[in-house]
């Protein structure tokens, strides 16, 4: 998924080559779930004869400014990415389309042409991103509600502290949360805990000053490190858990085995060597049975791996919020459609991907529920031969 650094980089391409250069053509895709709240036609009528004065970002959301209201805005979701042809804007790995590919993309959701023959295209291959047409995108949903942004207007470490001791919640969901800190998605989350040593279900409360404070310049670290090698991922650190985290199985970063967890609601990557729960939730996992740990050959790409019951607890006060899950068997949960755009090779990519963890829980359910109906039957044959008398001789 694009996060803070991705959306950057195409921010600085787009601020490089677009600016000051007029709109002669514009395509916008016929694609509601999209295209939010205006048709194709009226969005592109609102962008011809205009001319790029500035890109702004804010957390994971781009917009551009012209020399007259409405703006476009993009909100990046799973795999959506800027490009610009001809230049190289960022390499981020689910989005990437090929030199020999149909140009624009058949991806492709908003496309421009400026008066110079450059040309941009926003694409978006699994359909989760938003483009939006706004007369002041800061000021309203999504933007408007989000927190400081990591980059540009950082918490100091004193602040950083502080709030953090105000927080129960465990501190890879808050990291999460766009409205406490804008731009940190799954990935960073990860590096950043990693490298900070922290346990991704440690209770933000109970965080000592000098783990706030080694969190604090972690998250500064990660992010300015990725943006200066314009997000592509080939060019991190060599001892970042991003190299590792998506093997799964088997996965080692440093030599040191990493485990995967839920946390936050996703998939979390970590390394129980290094990073361990400390104070009361120390002690308490120390005094609890460990459960068994899962039989798949998998390394734990999956939302249902086995925590101890301190973790279980911690998640399922994170989870709080969501509801309760429903109980008994009930209706079987209707199948999830997948979209024509989707992208077929993006399955196992990503840990974080919600429709994919859907389908592997419905998966399971039914093959739960197939199981129970027969050993129910079974149960009631067994009965029924019981009760049948024996004829007389």
């Amino acid at each position: 998924m694009p996060e803070l650094p991705e959306v950057e980089a195409a921010r600085r391409a787009v601020e490089e080559h677009c600016l000051g250069k007029k709109i002669k053509k514009a395509i916008i895709a016929n694609d509601t779930k999209v295209i939010d709240s205006v048709s194709a036609s009226d969005f592109e009528a609102a962008l011809l004869g205009k001319t790029l004065i500035s890109a702004h970002r804010k957390g994971k959301n781009l917009w551009l400014r012209l020399d007259s209201p409405p703006f476009p805005s993009f909100q990046f979701g799973m795999s959506g990415a800027i490009y610009i042809k001809g230049v190289a804007v960022t390499k981020y790995k689910r989005s990437a389309v090929n030199d020999t590919d149909e140009w624009p993309s058949k991806y492709s959701k908003f496309f421009i042409e400026l008066d110079d023959g450059l040309e941009l295209s926003f694409t978006d291959k699994r359909r989760f991103a938003k483009v939006r047409l706004l007369k002041d995108p800061a000021a309203v949903p999504p933007i408007s509600e989000l927190g400081p942004d990591a980059l540009l207007e950082p918490m100091t470490v004193d602040e950083f502290t502080e709030s953090l001791s105000k927080k129960k919640i465990a501190i890879k969901a808050l990291l999460l949360d766009q409205s406490y800190i804008a731009g940190i998605g799954n990935w960073i989350a990860d590096e950043v805990l990693y490298q900070a040593r922290i346990h991704p279900l440690q209770s933000s409360a109970s965080m000592s000053k000098e783990n706030s404070a080694t969190l604090h310049k972690c998250i500064k670290e990660v992010i300015e490190k990725a943006i200066e090698v314009g997000a592509d991922s080939s060019q991190f650190p060599k001892n970042w858990i991003f190299h590792s985290r998506e093997k799964k199985s088997g996965a080692f970063v440093d030599g040191k085995k990493i485990d995967f967890i839920n946390a936050g609601g996703r998939t979390t990557a970590y390394v129980p060597e290094l990073q361990k729960l400390s104070g009361n939730q120390a002690a308490k996992v120390a005094a609890e049975p460990r459960k068994k740990t899962s039989k798949r050959k998998s390394g734990g790409n999956d939302d249902t791996d086995e925590l101890s019951n301190e973790e279980e607890k911690i998640v399922e006060t994170d989870q709080l919020k969501k509801g309760p899950k429903p109980r008994g068997r009930g209706k079987k949960p209707p199948m999830i459609r997948k979209s024509d755009d989707s992208d077929d090779n993006d399955a196992g990519d990503d840990n974080s991907d919600d429709d994919e963890v859907q389908k592997k829980t419905m998966k399971k359910i039914t093959t739960k529920q197939a199981k129970a109906e027969k050993a129910s039957k079974k149960k009631v044959q067994s009965s029924q031969n019981r009760k049948k008398p024996n004829k007389a001789k």
